[in-house]
């Protein structure tokens, strides 16, 4: 059984942090001179450091820092989209007001259930099933309310389907974002971003106008 006092294990392992006044010191150094067990305890909490402070720096592969950050997850448009906000808060406001004020617009999400398309050429409409045939090109947004779309041909442009169900066939293309819209909070979503499209002139019309 180890009976040396308590305070020499405080003092080792402050010695080895570099925090240690003289007389502590002095103390443990009279101790460890006497003590076997308390020398050889000391030898093992030092040889971890001392093999630290003597290692040679690694120095990390050429590319390694590049390599890492391509491996990182890309950011989602969602959330540079809600950076844009906070970064413009007026025209954030504007925007969120004139969505807001319209009251029905979570009864008429849950209450519509009119069947509509945006007018595109080459789409073809079966009931409430819209198609873009395999061979022909829409170019444009596509957006489908109440009703399905099935893409076996190619769309330049955005895809939306709210409420209703979206098929990709292994030769559908789609060059823009792809987006179902299920539940109310993702219309409210959509509108606001359909309404700041509307309202805030993008950065490349600016560069257009310059």
């Amino acid at each position: 059984m180890n009976t040396c006092p308590e305070k020499i294990i405080d003092y080792m392992h402050s010695y080895l942090d570099g925090d240690i006044s003289l007389d502590e010191e002095r103390q443990l150094n009279e101790h460890l001179d006497t003590c076997t067990n308390c020398k050889e305890l000391m030898d093992e909490l030092s040889e971890p450091i001392s093999f630290i402070q003597n290692a040679n720096l690694i120095q990390a592969p050429s590319g390694f820092v590049d390599g890492v950050m391509v491996r990182l997850p890309k950011e989602k448009p969602r959330a540079g989209f809600q950076r844009w906000l906070r970064g413009h808060p007026l025209l954030a406001a504007a925007v969120m007001f004139l969505v807001l004020m319209s009251a029905s617009m979570f009864s008429s999400f849950g209450n519509d259930q009119n069947f509509s398309v945006t007018k595109q050429p080459n789409l073809i409409i079966e009931g409430e099933t819209v198609l873009v045939p395999k061979g022909e090109i829409v170019k444009g947004d596509i957006v489908v309310k109440n009703g399905n779309l099935r893409i076996e041909g190619e769309v330049e442009g955005n895809v939306t389907v709210i409420k209703g169900s979206k098929y990709m066939a292994s030769t559908g293309v789609v060059t823009g974002s792809s987006e179902e819209i299920v539940k109310a909070f993702d219309w409210l979503w959509y509108k606001i971003k359909t309404a700041a499209k509307e309202i805030i002139p993008s950065s490349k019309n600016k560069d257009g106008d310059e």
